[in-house]
C-alpha cells in the first residue's frame, strides 16, 4: 500500500476511530507497540475495502523513546525527535477547550492512508504546541505513555473531548460511530454527551441522553488484567475537567472505588463492546458481568506485514492476494520449493540487518528463532532459558539454533527491564553454543524482518494475560510458523504440526512456567528440529500452510468487515 499526502478535501466520514497511539511508519514514532500497530492497521484496511472512516490520535512530538542497550542489558531512554512536516500535513482550523480552567488551542496534522484502488482514509494528529498555549501545554501531547497522572488525564482529555471538537471544526457533522480503541479516549463521550444536551448542564443529563450517546458509540478492550485500566482520582477529574464533569461522572458507573475508571466509562457509553480474541471475550465479560461482551479477533494489514520476497510469490501466484488477503487460501498450492526460496531471501536480509545492528555474524544455514514484544514480566521472554544445560544438550545433539530478541520496557517498568537484563545474562552464558542476539531500537521496520526472515516464532505469555497478540500472525503471513503458549489468538490459529506447535500443561496464573518450559524443550528438541533438519521438505510444507490457514484468516480486512458488519451497524439495528 502506498501511503500518500494530499491537499485535496477530506471525504466524508461516518466512522471516527480514536486510538491514543496509530503506527503507520517506522520513521512517525507515534506508538509503542502493538495497540499502535494494531491501530495503523486497522486504518489501512478501512482504506482497502473503502469504509468511509476517519482517524483521530495524538502527535507525540518526543515519540515513545529510543531505546539503547548496553553490554549488560541495561536499558537507557532518550528521545525520538522527528519532524512532522516530514510526513504530515498541518491544517488551518485550531480549536479550544479548556483543561484546569484555562483554554488550551489544538491543531491538528493529516496523513492520508491511499489504497490501491485510490480510496482514502485521512488519520487527524492533534498538537498542542500551538501560540499562545502555555509551555506545559504545548507539550502536552509529546510524550507517549509520558508524565504523571494529570499529564496523562490532560492528555486523554485533548484526545477524546479535543478530538471531537477538530473533527466538528473540520466538517464531520454526520458521523455515526465513534470507535474507542481501548479506554483512552473514552473522554469523547462527555464531548458527544455535551452536543446532545445543548445549552443544559452536564449534571442534568437523562437515562434518554445518555442512551443517545450509546447508539454511537463502539469499544474495544484490549486489556485482560484489570491493573492495566486507566483510572484517576476524582479530585484530579474536578480540576482537570472541571465541576460539572466530575459530579456527573462520580456519581455514574465510571465511579469504581472512588476513582473516574475510563474503561468503565467506555462501557457505560457503549452499544457494542468487544475483546480482540473469543478466549479474551470470555475474560472481559468475567471482568464485566454488567455489560455485554463480544468479540472480534485482532488481524494484521497483509501488504504492511509481507516481506518483498513473499510480497513477489503472491504476485506471481494469487495477484489478487492486496485487494482481497482472502486470496491468501490459494498458498496452499504454491510450490514447496518456492516458499522455501522466499524464505530463504528474507532470512538473509534479516541476518545482514543483524550484522549492520549488532556486528555479530549469525549463520543462515542454522536454525534461527525469533522473538520481538514488549519487555514486560507476563511475556515471559525468558521462559526459554529456564534451563540452560537443556539448550546446551538440545543444541549439541540435535541441531544448532540461534536466537534473535527485541523490544522496549516502558521506562518505569523495572520489572521489564530486569527481563532484558535477564537474557543478556543467559546469553553470555550460551556461548558459543547457542547464538543469543538481543537487538535495540525495536520498531515496525525490524519487526518486518525479524517475523519474516527467522524460521521460528516463539511467543510465552503467562496464561491468560494474551489478549490476542498479533505478531505471530504477521510471522504466519511470511510462511513462520509459530510454538506458542495456548492463549490469545493462537487458541484459535493453532492447528498442531500444521500451522505451529503449542507450549501445553502451563496452569492459569502459573508464575513458575516449569512445565511449560519442559513442554517448549520437548517440541524444540523432539519435533520442531528434527523436522527441520532431516525433513525440510515437510518443514516447508507446514511453512505453507501457516499462509494459508492463518495468513489468510488473521487479516485486519476479515476484522474490518467484522466491524463493519456486526459493530457499525445502522442505529435502527442497535441493542439498547
Amino acid at each position: 500500500m502506498t501511503l500518500t499526502l494530499s491537499q485535496r478535501p477530506s471525504p466524508p466520514s461516518s466512522i471516527a476511530y480514536f486510538s491514543m497511539e496509530v503506527g503507520l511508519e517506522s520513521g512517525m514514532p507515534t506508538y509503542s507497540g502493538g495497540l499502535g500497530v494494531l491501530a495503523g492497521d486497522t486504518l489501512k484496511a478501512a482504506a482497502d475495502l473503502s469504509i468511509p472512516l476517519v482517524g483521530v490520535t495524538l502527535l507525540h512530538r518526543k515519540g515513545y523513546f529510543r531505546q539503547e542497550l548496553d553490554a549488560q542489558g541495561n536499558q537507557t531512554e532518550r528521545a525520538f525527535d522527528w519532524d512532522p512536516q516530514d510526513f504530515l500535513e498541518l491544517l488551518t482550523p485550531k480549536v479550544t477547550m479548556s483543561i484546569e480552567g484555562r483554554p488550551v488551542r489544538i491543531q491538528a496534522w493529516r496523513y492520508l492512508i491511499r489504497s490501491p484502488s485510490g480510496h482514502t482514509v485521512p488519520v487527524y494528529f492533534l498538537d498542542t504546541q500551538v501560540q499562545g498555549n502555555t509551555e506545559w501545554d504545548q507539550a502536552l501531547t509529546d510524550h507517549l505513555y509520558g508524565g504523571d497522572e494529570r499529564y496523562r488525564l490532560c492528555q486523554e482529555a485533548v484526545l477524546g473531548m479535543g478530538g471531537v471538537a477538530m473533527l466538528r471544526s473540520l466538517g464531520y457533522t454526520e458521523i455515526q460511530a465513534f470507535h474507542m480503541n481501548e479506554g483512552h479516549s473514552a473522554l469523547l463521550s462527555l464531548a458527544l454527551l455535551k452536543e446532545q444536551l445543548g445549552e443544559r448542564d452536564i449534571v442534568a443529563a437523562s437515562q434518554e441522553d445518555i442512551d443517545r450517546v450509546r447508539q454511537m458509540c463502539v469499544f474495544t478492550t484490549h486489556t485482560p488484567i484489570p491493573a492495566g485500566h486507566d483510572k484517576f482520582p476524582l479530585d484530579l477529574v474536578e480540576k482537570v475537567l472541571g465541576q460539572a464533569p466530575a459530579r456527573f461522572l462520580a456519581g455514574g458507573q465510571a465511579n469504581v472505588d472512588g476513582e473516574l475508571n475510563l474503561t468503565s466509562l467506555a462501557l457505560m457509553f457503549s452499544w457494542y463492546v468487544n475483546g480482540v480474541s473469543h478466549r479474551h471475550e470470555k475474560i472481559s465479560q468475567d471482568m464485566f458481568p454488567d455489560y455485554p461482551i463480544n468479540s472480534i479477533t485482532n488481524g494484521v494489514h497483509a501488504a504492511t506485514w509481507t516481506s518483498p520476497p513473499f510480497k513477489q510469490l503472491y504476485d506471481r501466484h494469487m495477484e489478487e492476494w492486496q485487494e482481497d488477503s482472502l486470496y491468501l487460501r490459494y498458498a496452499i498450492n504454491i510450490p514447496r520449493e518456492e516458499i522455501m526460496d522466499a524464505h530463504r531471501e528474507a532470512k538473509q536480509h534479516l541476518l545482514k540487518e543483524v550484522l549492520r545492528r549488532s556486528g555479530q555474524k549469525l549463520e543462515d544455514d542454522v536454525f534461527t528463532i525469533g522473538f520481538a514484544r514488549r519487555a514486560t514480566p507476563y511475556k515471559r521472554a525468558d521462559l526459554l532459558f529456564t534451563d540452560l544445560e537443556r539448550l546446551r544438550t538440545i543444541a549439541r545433539q540435535v541441531g544448532r539454533f540461534q536466537v534473535i530478541f527485541a523490544g522496549k520496557a516502558h521506562p518505569k517498568d523495572e520489572g521489564g527491564k530486569e527481563l532484558i537484563r535477564r537474557i543478556f545474562r543467559a546469553a553470555e552464558a550460551l556461548k558459543p553454543e547457542v547464538p543469543v542476539i538481543y537487538l535495540q531500537g525495536y520498531k515496525m521496520s525490524l519487526g518486518l524482518s525479524l517475523c519474516s526472515g527467522v524460521d521460528l516464532w516463539l511467543n510465552t505469555p503467562m496464561k491468560p494475560r494474551e489478549a490476542s497478540g498479533t505478531s505471530g500472525m504477521k510471522a504466519a503471513l511470511n510462511g513462520v510458523p509459530s510454538l506458542s503458549v495456548p492463549d490469545g489468538w493462537w487458541l484459535e490459529g493453532h492447528v498442531e504440526g500444521v500451522t505451529g506447535w503449542s507450549i501445553e500443561d502451563g496452569q492459569e496464573g502459573s508464575e513458575s512456567g516449569a512445565a511449560e518450559a519442559e513442554s517448549l524443550y520437548h517440541k524444540l528438541g523432539s519435533v520442531i528440529l528434527p523436522l527441520y533438519y532431516r525433513n525440510p521438505m515437510d518443514y516447508a510444507g507446514i511453512m505453507r500452510a501457516a499462509i494459508a490457514l492463518n495468513g489468510s484468516f488473521f487479516s485486519a480486512q476479515r476484522m474490518m468487515v467484522q466491524y463493519l458488519n456486526n459493530a457499525y451497524r445502522p442505529t435502527n439495528n442497535r441493542r439498547s
